[in-house]
């Protein structure tokens, strides 16, 4: 017999909270946008204060991060998104550096213990299940963790499969809604993103398993991939680039040893299409980050290969890609973990890809990271490095020889001084190496 639902308004479940809790939100295009406006109302009169809020990345506005809010409500996001970059970076929000794979692990263990989680779910069905939607990231650890589970049932959600499916049981009070999810348009790509989609594609072999991220770079290289056979994809989250190659039958998941014919992701963003593809679609496996990402399950699939993206790179092949400097600008997110499973899987291709220069014209290769730089990949992670100019393969290679290599694909406007800093920094023997490279 299902569990009786008894729907309250928004007002009545913000009411759940009490001073000094730490509140779960929901991520991506699942943010509570309407509980988040009672429970900020609730802030500004004064009826709660020293309130925690946790997430990765959420779309749409994030009013609690605001200075209107400091001392009520404390955000420590395990991601940070562009709704709360300006207010970490002025210190009103903080940031908690972590491998998405272990989210779910802070949560799990009760290092951030979590007393309210709040969900947007689909409609219950008639075994009474409903579904986490879009973004199971680690959020089902919040879920199975915290004290009191507000619901908000909402038929824009869709009903996925996976780790997704959560029985009523696991919730305790259910509101209504329903506003569309938030959405999100990719911008059209530019001549650098297709010249890089086109290099990155070379390295793919038939029967790879993908992992890739939103933006113009992974786009650029999902839309060269027309030709290819037998593709998988087993990643932390896709977008609509993916579908064109679903629908001709590219990506099929027949080479995958590991969850054979599935697509399987963490959370997802982007348009109205794409949460359509994977309502009620049993070739779609929403789960949780400590699967979607762990390196042990990763490596499982042959020839996976893992596309990320970088701020910059220095000549040894230090990889920053959470920070400018010391301003904080986005996380740690599954880099690594994906980065250290492709290397651990059969034939695996890791590979970092990035513009060589800003849309400013600043060279993103330089001789050292800017100081304050967050290094996510290390260089002894680094495998295949892409730009527009090439690729090249670090794996191997002395630190002169990947200063080299790293050169050779930097814009033709820096390679000059970016050798004359290899110079001063290796010495003589740097032009013998750069002979024979």
């Amino acid at each position: 017999m299902h569990k009786e639902i008894k729907i309250v308004s928004f007002e009545e479940a913000a009411k759940v909270i009490k001073s000094g809790d730490r509140v779960h939100l929901h991520s991506v295009a699942l943010a509570p946008h309407k509980f988040i406006k009672e429970m900020c109302d609730r802030g500004r009169n004064g009826e709660i204060y020293d309130v925690t809020i946790q997430h990765i990345h959420t779309e749409g506005s994030a009013p609690y991060a605001e200075p209107e809010f400091e001392g009520i409500f404390n955000l420590e996001s395990l991601f940070v998104g562009a709704n709360v970059r300006k207010q970490t970076q002025a210190g009103y929000a903080d940031y908690i550096p972590v491998f998405l794979s272990e989210t779910q692990q802070l949560i799990r263990e009760g290092v951030l213990k979590v007393n309210v989680t709040v969900v947007q779910v689909s409609t219950p069905d008639r075994h009474g299940y409903v579904s986490l939607g879009t973004s199971v990231d680690c959020t089902r650890a919040a879920v199975e963790e915290a004290d009191t589970v507000v619901a908000i049932i909402n038929p824009n959600v869709p009903r996925a499969f996976g780790d997704a499916m959560m029985p009523l049981s696991m919730f305790d009070v259910f509101c209504e809604d329903d506003s569309p999810l938030v959405e999100h348009h990719n911008a059209p790509l530019s001549d650098i993103d297709i010249q890089i989609g086109k290099n990155v594609a070379g390295l793919i072999p038939d029967g790879a398993c993908l992992q890739m991220g939103i933006g113009g770079i992974p786009n650029a290289v999902l839309a060269q991939l027309g030709n290819h056979k037998n593709l998988g994809v087993h990643t932390e989250m896709f977008a609509d680039g993916l579908l064109p190659l679903v629908y001709s039958g590219v990506v099929n998941g027949m080479n995958k040893k590991l969850d054979k014919g599935k697509i399987v992701a963490g959370f997802l963003m982007g348009t109205k299409k794409l949460y359509d593809f994977v309502d009620d679609n049993p070739g779609v496996l929403m789960m949780d980050v400590a699967y979607t990402n762990g390196v042990g399950i990763i490596k499982q699939n042959p020839r996976v290969c893992a596309i990320n993206s970088a701020l910059s790179i220095d000549i040894t092949g230090q990889v920053c890609a959470d920070s400018i400097g010391t301003r904080h600008y986005s996380g740690v997110g599954g880099q690594i973990d994906f980065t250290r499973g492709a290397s651990a899987s059969e034939g695996g291709v890791p590979i970092i890809a990035m513009p060589s220069v800003t849309g400013k014209g600043v060279s993103k290769i330089t001789p050292t990271l800017m100081q304050g730089s967050g290094v996510v990949t290390t260089r002894n992670n680094m495998r295949w490095f892409v730009t527009e100019h090439g690729t090249v393969n670090l794996f191997g290679k002395t630190l002169q020889q990947r200063a080299k290599a790293i050169i050779s694909v930097a814009h033709p406007n820096f390679r000059e001084e970016l050798d004359q800093a290899a110079f001063e920094r290796f010495g003589s023997h740097y032009h013998f190496v750069a002979k024979k490279y």
